[in-house]
């Protein structure tokens, strides 16, 4: 079975026929989707559609496009508290640095980020990191606050070489989207083809990115399967040892993941 690692679920994209794209998942070989929160003034919702699958999970966080937005819900002791009193959440995120669009000034965006970790910390949940042109500052933070016990991922990695590694070092993971299938990413085949593959996640990010042969149309948990299929011939091993071997990484970081949930999908 595959996991897609970070969708988006409670978007309106999928309002309409949520039910069937999740049963397109599971018709795919998708056996457990990680729904991924960018508003806590939202969460509730992602929450509502967590609870509705059993095999759908769910995060607690704030974009780093809405860390200005939202700066008055990023309190650490309520995030907390909801992470802890929520089954479905598993993660924290997704949060970070985005210097690309800069939706939020920087400094906020750090100390969101910086809040984040701490509920990681606290609660010893992984942090789903988005990053986009902000690689020394991300590494930065992570080593700053995390305390060398912080787990987690780089969410859709598209970023250099040196953020790869860096990450590694400090025992993350790297998750890979459909931006790894596209035609000009051979630099980012070339660091896929570097990563352990007992580092390497795959996910869809739907309903955008969606990987070839399927750009242009909405993306949804169920394409994961292409992304896979490209990730196992770029580490050059079969695609059912690929999904084998992403979905132990993925319940070796999502510890609060119940084993029988991916058991039972399996």
């Amino acid at each position: 079975m595959l996991v897609d690692s970070h969708c988006h679920l409670d978007f309106p994209d999928f309002a309409p026929e949520r039910d069937a794209v999740v049963q397109r998942a599971r018709d795919a070989g998708v056996g457990l989707m990680l729904s991924i929160c960018t508003h806590v003034s939202k969460f509730g919702q992602v929450l509502d559609v967590a609870q509705s699958y059993p095999d759908v999970y769910c995060t607690l966080g704030i974009h780093p496009h809405q860390a200005a937005e939202e700066f008055a819900l990023c309190d650490v002791e309520k995030l907390i508290e909801l992470a802890r009193e929520n089954p479905k959440v598993v993660g924290i995120g997704e949060t970070g640095l985005d210097y690309f669009y800069d939706k939020s000034p920087r400094d906020i965006q750090q100390e969101a980020f910086r809040r984040h970790i701490r509920v990681c910390l606290e609660t010893d949940l992984p942090i789903i990191v988005h990053t986009r042109d902000a690689d020394e500052d991300t590494i930065r933070i992570l080593r700053e606050e995390g305390q060398g016990r912080l787990r987690g991922l780089l969410h859709c990695f598209s970023s250099g070489r040196q953020l790869a590694e860096e990450a590694l070092e400090l025992g993350f993971y790297i998750s890979l989207s459909g931006i790894v299938t596209f035609k000009k990413s051979e630099d980012l085949r070339a660091i896929a083809a570097d990563v352990p593959l007992d580092r390497i996640l795959v996910e869809t990010d739907a309903p955008y990115l969606a990987p070839v042969p399927m750009r242009g149309k909405r993306n949804e948990p169920a394409f994961v399967a292409h992304t896979a299929r490209h990730v196992a011939e770029v580490k050059g091993v079969a695609e059912a040892e690929l999904a084998r071997v992403t979905t132990a990484n993925f319940q070796r970081l999502f510890t609060k993941v119940p084993a029988v949930a991916l058991s039972l999908a399996a």
